[in-house]
């Protein structure tokens, strides 16, 4: 997974992680500190995406959940986040979440605002300035949630 997590990360204009990260510091935030974490491939076995799912807050605010996906470019407009959101809201239901959210959804990000939005999410809030995009500079975030069936 560090191959298309690292591009991501990098690129610094959809993570808040430091650009800098390490394998080690990526593989801490990304498969151990999450409740879990999935990866999907190819027929032919080639990490296509990951996902993580935990909690969006500890204790009375543990029952929304928040989640963190990266599609590798070579399978970048496959479905591949479609499949791996739906996933992880059926993962969330199974695992007792109410709901889902998203924290930092970045505004120039246009391609997951309009996949989540098609999926049922609700833009709830925007946070002026939130993110320092390192090709954009200082960008508007969207707070994104939905209501899970359970």
């Amino acid at each position: 997974m560090w191959p298309i997590i690292e591009k991501v990360f990098r690129a610094g204009d959809s993570y808040a992680f430091s650009p800098g990260i390490t394998e080690q510091e990526a593989f801490k935030v990304w498969v151990q500190i999450p409740r879990e974490t999935y990866v999907a491939t190819t027929d032919d076995g080639e990490v296509a995406g990951t996902y993580y799912i935990k909690p969006n807050q500890p204790g009375l605010g543990s029952h929304v959940c928040n989640c963190g996906y990266i599609v590798s470019e070579a399978a970048r407009g496959r479905g591949v986040a479609s499949r791996m959101c739906e996933h992880s809201q059926q993962v969330a239901v199974e695992a007792g979440f109410r709901a889902m959210q998203y924290n930092l959804v970045v505004s120039t990000n246009e391609g997951a605002i309009r996949l989540w939005k098609k999926l049922g999410f609700q833009a709830i809030g925007t946070l002026p300035n939130a993110y320092d995009s390192k090709s954009a500079g200082y960008i508007d975030a969207l707070v994104m949630y939905k209501q899970l069936n359970t």
